[in-house]
């Protein structure tokens, strides 16, 4: 691995939490712990990490509470929720603030380090498209909506837009394919480069676009979607 990647994991339980650093640094990721929230941030201060996995339920402060003071901080980097299956309410509130993915206790390991590696791949294609330099500007322009790939912005009516990476990479790939309509399941693929599962996640993220791009969210003039197929960002006329 060129890069060490630092991950931190966030969770209360101290056996799950020692037993999910084994496996990351037995991959080669450099881990650090935290028993909650507030630990985290404190980690997350101090290190620049490309990764988090922090657990919902929590106490001193819970996921959700860290996740949004994460956000607010600017912190870009992919957080992977861990959540147990009582707490569907908890998951949607959690990708509604920013989290990229959720995982559901209990899981395996190997669930675990798929995901892991799956952000880590996409977040790294991230970063280099931020620090690449020179060469023309990619923009894709529909009506007021306008993505330049070279700058990772987006904007709407000349007015900056915040994405997530995750958020960013599905408005690049329906601006690119101007009327086309792709599944979820095909969004989730060419996203994650693998099989889809969990692709309620991608509802999740296009309400959270709509919310960010579309003056009526309800009432949407970009981010359309056709019932029982998919989503698709329309030609402007």
């Amino acid at each position: 691995m060129e890069q060490k990647y630092k991950i931190l994991v966030v969770e209360d339980d101290k056996e799950i939490r020692e037993g999910v650093e084994i496996y990351l640094r037995n991959q080669g990721y450099q881990v650090f712990q935290a028993a909650n929230g507030a630990e985290g941030l404190k980690v997350v201060e101090q290190e620049e990490l490309h990764l988090a996995i922090v657990d919902i339920m929590m106490p001193v402060m819970d996921g959700i509470t860290m996740l949004m003071k994460l956000r607010a901080m600017e912190q870009e980097f992919p957080v992977i929720m861990l959540s147990a299956k009582s707490e569907e309410v908890d998951k949607i509130m959690g990708l509604n603030m920013g989290a990229d993915d959720y995982v559901t206790k209990p899981f395996t390991p190997l669930e675990l380090l798929a995901r892991v590696n799956s952000h880590l791949r996409r977040y790294s294609k991230y970063l280099d498209a931020v620090n690449m330099e020179g060469g023309g500007d990619h923009v894709y322009t529909i009506g007021g909506l306008e993505l330049n790939e070279d700058t990772v912005e987006v904007s709407v009516d000349g007015e900056p837009v915040k994405l997530t990476p995750m958020e960013f990479k599905i408005v690049h790939l329906l601006i690119r394919n101007p009327g086309r309509v792709f599944s979820a399941d095909e969004i989730y693929e060419r996203i994650w480069n693998e099989k889809a599962v969990n692709t309620d996640t991608i509802m999740v993220h296009v309400r959270n676009i709509r919310e960010k791009i579309e003056i009526d969210p309800k009432n949407p003039k970009y981010l359309k979607v056709v019932w029982g197929v998919g989503y698709k960002i329309d030609k402007q006329n």
